[in-house]
């Protein structure tokens, strides 16, 4: 697979190129939720079959989903591989943030909670000293600088 990037120097442009698609996302949403068959994952997001059959594709190409056939030798099974797993980081990040702007403070919705029953503490980025980092106190060193 050749990928053409958007901006080859940037990791969060590559790492959009390779999964920035809400559909994408949601797939990969519903992988870390157990969904494992192409059925599970248009029953949960509703994604038209054409659409999910290329987003599956790509995930696979792009070595975040692995495929392999059920027992039964029915049904292909999806599975996230190391790379995708990787990724569970940035759906918690997406998910706090929706949690924080995307409902009203009374609102209800779904919850991430950990094996002790609690919903997972915020992330907080922090530096090499554990001192909390923004935007104000990092700079992105430019390759070749």
């Amino acid at each position: 697979m050749t990928t053409t990037w958007t901006d080859p120097t940037c990791p969060v442009a590559r790492a959009l190129d390779l999964i920035g698609d809400r559909w994408t996302l949601l797939i990969i949403r519903d992988a870390m939720d157990n969904a494992r068959t192409f059925t599970d994952f248009q029953q949960r997001t509703g994604i038209a079959r054409n659409i999910l059959t290329d987003r599956l594709h790509r995930l696979i190409d792009r070595g975040i989903l692995h495929r392999h056939t059920a027992p039964t030798g029915k049904r292909q099974i999806y599975t996230l591989t190391p790379t995708g797993r990787d990724l569970f980081t940035v759906i918690v990040a997406l998910r706090q943030w929706g949690e924080r702007h995307a409902y009203t403070p009374d609102e209800p919705h779904s919850t991430l909670i950990d094996h002790h029953g609690q919903p997972l503490p915020r992330l907080h980025p922090t530096d090499t000293h554990g001192t909390p980092a923004d935007i104000d106190t990092t700079t992105v060193h430019k390759s070749g600088e």
